[in-house]
């Protein structure tokens, strides 16, 4: 029985893909088999996870316009115990699509719902808006990640992505509910990444994830390379961080 997390945040640049191409691969590195969903028509979760978004016959927008079905669009054992759900830009086109489509709030859950017995992870990287995407995200998943940035406006935008979650649950998904925060992009060097991270704690009535990803220029160097982090430079502080932080992940199912 897969868990489905969907990883969130409206706000752009928060580090939101890097999270979920480094998780779904560092899960599928402690044996955990792992579908990445790729729900960003920007497609840099694909990429990073070394598909050729332009290449692959079919994507996610074929499969919620029902031009292809769910195993005509997997890409499978991308790496090992990893298989991905690409994505290129065509799926911007998506919204205008579903307009008229009936039940376009759950076309992706009754696709994934087929197949989400053959996973112990789902990791779904949403576009960085509140779209009919998100939402298609959110009503297939059982938990939200939201990734925050270490920086001044880290929690501006975050109240409204809990509305949109709390909206969710209570119309569309009521098994949803908040996996928690993980805090990224931490400067140790400046007194404002702590801040942010003690600000958070205090405002947010939320599960925080006790790791918090550091500023890494391995980290940002990977997606280039079409590599997640564990297996571009697996010694480095970002391979370490997201490896510790699929422990929890992992872990936090086991607790409850």
């Amino acid at each position: 029985m897969g868990r489905i997390i969907a990883v969130a945040n409206q706000k752009g640049g928060v580090g939101k893909t890097t999270t979920a191409i480094n998780l779904s691969s560092c899960l599928a590195a402690k044996g955990q088999k792992v579908l990445a969903v790729d729900m960003d028509p920007q497609g840099n979760m694909t990429s990073g996870l070394s598909v050729d978004k332009d290449e692959v016959e079919y994507t996610v927008y074929d499969l919620i316009i029902g031009e292809a079905d769910i195993e005509q669009v997997l890409q499978k054992n991308v790496f090992d115990n990893l298989d991905v759900l690409p994505t290129n830009i065509d799926l911007s086109g998506a919204e205008i699509e579903l307009i008229d489509a009936e039940n376009k709030e759950y076309i992706l859950r009754d696709e994934i719902f087929k197949i989400k017995d053959n996973y112990d992870f789902i990791i779904i990287d949403c576009p960085p808006s509140l779209s009919m995407l998100t939402i298609n995200a959110m009503t297939t998943a059982d938990t939200v990640l939201v990734p925050i940035q270490c920086e001044y406006y880290a929690l501006e935008g975050l109240s409204q992505l809990m509305k949109t979650i709390e909206l969710v649950k209570s119309r569309l998904n009521e098994r949803l509910e908040m996996e928690g925060v993980v805090f990224t992009m931490y400067d140790a060097r400046t007194n404002l990444s702590l801040q942010v991270v003690e600000n958070v704690k205090d405002n947010l009535n939320q599960t925080i994830y006790k790791t918090i990803i550091p500023r890494n220029i391995r980290l940002a160097e990977a997606p280039s390379h079409g590599l997640p982090i564990n297996f571009y430079d697996l010694k480095s502080t970002g391979a370490e961080s997201y490896m510790l932080l699929a422990d929890e992940v992992i872990h936090k199912g086991e607790d409850e």
